[in-house]
C-alpha cells in the first residue's frame, strides 16, 4: 500500500504542531475528546433535520482505553464517523489552501482566525505518539477505513472491518526519554486527572475501565481484583443550571472541588449573559486571604472555558489587579481561539466580558457592604489593602471605581467606617477630612497632634496600613472634601478668639537658636496651635509626611526622601517656661533641652533616635 505525502505546507505546519504550538503535552487528550464530542454533536444536529434519525443521548459516549502492555491509548467515540474522502480531506491536508501564504504574511503572529477554522487539534496526538491510527465508519456507510501516520513523512488509507458507526483513534505512545516521561499517558489516575481538568463538562459521558481491589463477596479477609467501567466527567456544569435549582451548599461544593481555596467563600456570584457575547460565570469572594497572596508567587485569574472545555487555568485578563482576590470561572461559546485553543485570537470579546465582570464584582461588594456589614468587614480585613493599592496604582485611574468600597477606623465610632459615612456627619464648619497615621490604633490614640482636631469635635480617620496615605494622596478628595493630616502644618482650623495668643515675635530669637542647635534636622521651630497637654510634637510642611518617609525608607530603591519636619512647642506647657528661662540664663541648658525635646518628638512618632547613647547621657544631665 503506497504511502501518501502531506502537502509541503501541511508538512511544515504538522512539524510546528508537534514541536511548538502547544504549551503542555497533556492537552492532546483535550483535543481528541473535544473532536469526539463534536462528532456526536453532528449526529444530534443531523437528527434535528432528518426524520429518519433518532437521537438517544444515552447511546452516545466517548471511551478512553489505555493498554500498558501494548503501549497504546485508544479514544473511541460513537459519533458521526468519517468517509474515506473525509479522512483524506480532514486528516490528509492540514489547513488546506492558502496556509503557507498566510504563514508568510503573518509570521504566525496575527490572523489566527484563518487557521482556527480548521480542526488541527487532532495533530497534537503526535506530541505523545510515534504512530497515530484512525479507524472510522461514517453514518449511512457500509464501509470503514483506517488512516495511519507516523508523523510528517505521510499517511496511508485502507479499508477495514468495523461493525459500528463512529471513530476509534489508537495512539502508539512514545518511549520515555531522559527529559520526558510518556508512561504517564498510560496511567489510569493521570488520564482521569487530565479528563477532569480539561473535559469535565463535555456533555457526553467519557468512560474508562477502572481497575481496583475490593473485599470478596462472602469473605471477611479475602480480596479480589476487579475492572469497572466508570464515567469520569461531570457532564452538566453547575453554571448551566438555573440559579433556582442551586443551593449555597452546591456553590460551596463546587468551590471545594475546583480547589479555589481551603476556606468557605463569603459570597458567590452566578452570572448568565445572553447578549452581544454569551457567557456564564461563577465567581467567589473568599473568606480567608491565601498564604501567598501578597507574594510574587500568587497568580491572579479565572478559569476560562470555551463551550465547557478548559482553555486557560488562570486567565489574568478577566480580572483587574484590585479584584485579583476573586476566584472562579467563565465559560463562553463565543470566544475566538487560536490554533492551539490555549490563547485568544482577539481580545475584544474578553475585554467585554472582563468589563461586565468588573461591574458585577463591584456591585456585589457594595451590596455586601450595605446589607451584610459584618461579612464585608471580614472581607475588608483580608483584602482591603488590595483595594487601596487599586486606588494608588495606575496614577489613580481606578479611584472612582473603588473609593466607596474603602473603610478606615474612626476615632469617634471606634470601628471601620466608609468615606461616605464620615462626610455625611461632618459639622458645617469642618473644611477637611482629617486623618492620622501610625503603626496601630493604640499608637495613634496617643498622638499629640490629634489634640486640637479632637477638641473641635471633628472625627479622625486612622491610617495603619503602609499604603493608606499614598492611596489618599491619589484620591485627593472625596465629595469635594480634601484630606488633611493632623500633622499638617496648616490644619485649617481658626484659632479660638478666647484662647490666649502667644506672641511669636518675642520668642523669635529662642526659636532661631533652637533651629540652629538642631541644624538640618528640622525645617523650623515654632509655637504650636494644635498641642493642648503635650509639650512637643513634630509636624510637616510639604507633601511628604513622616509616615510616608518611614515607608519610603524601607523600600529597596530608597532614595532618601525626607519629610520637611517642624518642631512644635506648646507655649502653655511649663516646659516652655523652663526653655525661656534657660535662654536668658544658660545657653548650654537650651542646647540640652532642645535635643531632648527633639528626641522626645521622634520617639512619639516611632522614629529612630540617631544617637541613643547621647540621648541617655542628656537624660542623666537633667537628672543630675
Amino acid at each position: 500500500m503506497a504511502q501518501k505525502q502531506f502537502k509541503a505546507e501541511s508538512k511544515r505546519l504538522l512539524e510546528m504542531m508537534i514541536n511548538s504550538i502547544y504549551t503542555h503535552r497533556e492537552v492532546f487528550l483535550r483535543e481528541l475528546i473535544s473532536n469526539a464530542s463534536d462528532a456526536i454533536d453532528k449526529i444530534y444536529y443531523k437528527a434535528l433535520t432528518d426524520d429518519s434519525l433518532t437521537f438517544d443521548k444515552d447511546s452516545y459516549y466517548i471511551k478512553v482505553v489505555p493498554n500498558k502492555e501494548e503501549r497504546t491509548l485508544k479514544i473511541i467515540d460513537t459519533g458521526i464517523g468519517m468517509t474515506k474522502e473525509e479522512l483524506e480531506t480532514n486528516l490528509g491536508t492540514i489547513a488546506k489552501s492558502g496556509s503557507l501564504a498566510f504563514k508568510k504574511e503573518t509570521d504566525l503572529k496575527d490572523g489566527y482566525d484563518i487557521i482556527g477554522q480548521f480542526g488541527v487539534g487532532f495533530y497534537a496526538a503526535f506530541m505523545v505518539a510515534d504512530v497515530v491510527t484512525v479507524v472510522s465508519k461514517a453514518l449511512g456507510s457500509d464501509e470503514a477505513y483506517k488512516w495511519e501516520s507516523k508523523g510528517a513523512e505521510g499517511y496511508t488509507i485502507e479499508p477495514v472491518e468495523k461493525d459500528s458507526v463512529g471513530t476509534e483513534i489508537i495512539l502508539k505512545i512514545k518511549e520515555n526519554t531522559e527529559d520526558e516521561n510518556y508512561d504517564e499517558f498510560l496511567e489510569e489516575y493521570r488520564l482521569k486527572s487530565i479528563i477532569k481538568k480539561y473535559s469535565d463538562f463535555i456533555r457526553y459521558p467519557i468512560k474508562m475501565d477502572i481497575s481496583g481491589r475490593r473485599p470478596k463477596e462472602g469473605s471477611d479477609n479475602e480480596w479480589e481484583d476487579y475492572v469497572e467501567e466508570q464515567t469520569i466527567n461531570s457532564m452538566v456544569p453547575i453554571w448551566r443550571k438555573n440559579k433556582s435549582e442551586l443551593t449555597d451548599e452546591d456553590y460551596e461544593k463546587f468551590y471545594a472541588e475546583k480547589h479555589y481555596g481551603f476556606d468557605k467563600p463569603l459570597k458567590h456570584i452566578h452570572i448568565s449573559v445572553d447578549g452581544t457575547i454569551r457567557y456564564n460565570a461563577i465567581l467567589y469572594i473568599p473568606e480567608k486571604i491565601p498564604f501567598d497572596y501578597y507574594s510574587k508567587e500568587f497568580e491572579k485569574g479565572l478559569e476560562l472555558y470555551s463551550n465547557g472545555v478548559l482553555i486557560m487555568n488562570k486567565c489574568a485578563d478577566l480580572l483587574p489587579d484590585y479584584f485579583s482576590f476573586v476566584k472562579g470561572m467563565v465559560d463562553s461559546e463565543d470566544l475566538s481561539l487560536n490554533i492551539s485553543r490555549e490563547m485568544l485570537q482577539h481580545d475584544r470579546q474578553l475585554k467585554l466580558i472582563a468589563k461586565n465582570i468588573n461591574k458585577k464584582i463591584k456591585s456585589e461588594l457594595q451590596s455586601l457592604l450595605k446589607n451584610e456589614r459584618e461579612k464585608y468587614e471580614e472581607f475588608y480585613k483580608s483584602f482591603g489593602r488590595q483595594l487601596k493599592f487599586g486606588v494608588y496604582s495606575d496614577f489613580g485611574a481606578n479611584k472612582e471605581v473603588l473609593q466607596d468600597l474603602l473603610m478606615f477606623y474612626s476615632s469617634k465610632e471606634k470601628k471601620l467606617v466608609t468615606l461616605e459615612e464620615y462626610v455625611s456627619r461632618m459639622p458645617e464648619d469642618q473644611k477637611y477630612i482629617y486623618y492620622a497615621s501610625g503603626e496601630s490604633i493604640e499608637r495613634i490614640d496617643k498622638l499629640p497632634q490629634t489634640e486640637l482636631v479632637s477638641e473641635k469635635g471633628y472625627e479622625i480617620l486612622y491610617f495603619t496600613d503602609d499604603i493608606d496615605e499614598f492611596a489618599i494622596r491619589m484620591l485627593m478628595a472625596y465629595k469635594e472634601k480634601e484630606f488633611k493630616s493632623v500633622a499638617s502644618g496648616d490644619l485649617g482650623i481658626e484659632a479660638d478668639e478666647t484662647e490666649k495668643e502667644t506672641d511669636s515675635e518675642e520668642n523669635k530669637e529662642l526659636f532661631s537658636y533652637m533651629k540652629e542647635v538642631l541644624s538640618d534636622k528640622v525645617k523650623d521651630v515654632r509655637i504650636s496651635k494644635r498641642l493642648k497637654s503635650h509639650p512637643v510634637c513634630l509636624s510637616t510642611d510639604g507633601e511628604v509626611t513622616i509616615e510616608m518617609e518611614k515607608i519610603l525608607s524601607q523600600m529597596p530603591d530608597n532614595q532618601n526622601v525626607k519629610a520637611e519636619k517642624v518642631l512644635e512647642i506648646n507655649a502653655n506647657h511649663e516646659v516652655f517656661q523652663s526653655l525661656k528661662a534657660a535662654f536668658e540664663q544658660d545657653k548650654e541648658k537650651v542646647n540640652l533641652y532642645t535635643k531632648l525635646l527633639y528626641n522626645q518628638a521622634l520617639l512619639i512618632e516611632g522614629l529612630p533616635i540617631q544617637d541613643p547613647v547621647e540621648f541617655t547621657n542628656d537624660i542623666c544631665k537633667v537628672m543630675v
